[in-house]
């Protein structure tokens, strides 16, 4: 039994398989697979969670990549004892290997929404990370819960997630770079002066290179220096730009709402502006605190608002 599945072509997936179909009538078909015909190791995340295989055809002719995406959208019954935040979509390559896709669980609906940018076997899947610093009853908990089960972040180490320590600029990068699937440069070539060797190093190279961010000046970019809000969501509305998610204005705040605007860098004001307008950024005690630090719990709440929609 499938259920019901819905799928929606944005304008980019839809010009584009359009402009293939001149050789064949287009078709779309979904089929439930039987998580026994799966490795071992991918059966092991997966349980006996849903598994679809996609598969668009333009006359005989398989599309696996097209332009643009589709979001789709296929029923998930919670199990007793799940946190609906630790629900993710995997999609299964050639080689039975899982890759998270971005993905959530919505309780109301009963279904898992995803997006896809090629077709091929989707699998519901189920990642808990539990850190012992992080209460279940913590204001943070879900969004440290849902970062954490997609790999966003890992944690401090020892089991620690250190929601209340300050954000580094390298930190921050990995965590933005990592939730929207940019991929870190392999060989890094061209990147910043005080990049080093080490978690954050070919992030930084793929954020120069991509144009995410430019620096500090002097090709440094102080990874281990706190990062400002103002910096943090600049880096991020660079980021969403570049990748055409940039969210809608639709929160009925601007920048007038708040006090402090005046502290606010030039070079940062389109993306508090866009930011406080679709209701990302929502500020304390009417101040933005564009000069201020962020902790590492802030910012997991920031991409959950952003991700789990």
């Amino acid at each position: 039994d499938l259920g019901i599945v819905k799928m929606a072509f944005d304008s980019s997936a839809i010009a584009g398989i359009g402009a293939s179909s001149g050789s064949g009538d287009i078709s779309l078909t979904v089929e439930r697979v039987d998580p026994a015909s799966l490795s071992a190791g991918t059966r092991a995340q997966i349980g006996d969670r849903p598994v679809f295989d996609f598969t668009l055809m333009v006359g005989d002719t398989p599309i696996s990549d097209f332009e643009g995406t589709a979001t789709v959208t296929v029923p998930y019954e919670l199990k007793a004892g799940e946190a609906p935040d630790a629900v993710v979509v995997f999609y299964v390559d050639s080689s039975g290997e899982l890759h998270t896709v971005t993905g959530a669980y919505d309780p109301v609906t009963g279904t898992v929404q995803f997006i896809a940018t090629h077709f091929s076997i989707c699998a519901v899947g189920y990642h808990l990370v539990t850190f012992d610093d992080v209460s279940d009853g913590a204001w943070y908990f879900e969004a440290v819960t849902f970062c954490a089960a997609r790999e966003i972040t890992s944690g401090t180490g020892d089991d620690m997630f250190s929601p209340e320590a300050t954000l580094t600029r390298g930190q921050f990068i990995v965590m933005l770079m990592r939730a929207y699937g940019i991929a870190p440069d392999e060989n890094p070539a061209g990147n910043f002066s005080d990049a080093g060797d080490t978690y954050y190093t070919g992030y930084l190279a793929a954020a120069k290179r991509l144009g995410i961010s430019n620096g500090i000046g002097n090709n440094l970019f102080a990874p281990e220096s706190e990062i400002t809000r103002q910096d943090m969501f600049t880096l991020l509305y660079r980021s969403l730009d570049i990748l055409g998610e940039l969210p809608e204005a639709n929160s009925g705040t601007s920048l007038s709402n708040f006090d402090d605007t005046e502290d606010i860098t030039h070079y940062a004001e389109d993306a508090m502006e866009t930011l406080v307008k679709a209701g990302i950024i929502s500020g304390s005690g009417g101040k933005l605190d564009p000069l201020g630090s962020s902790t590492r719990a802030q910012m997991a709440q920031v991409l959950y608002k952003l991700l789990s929609k």
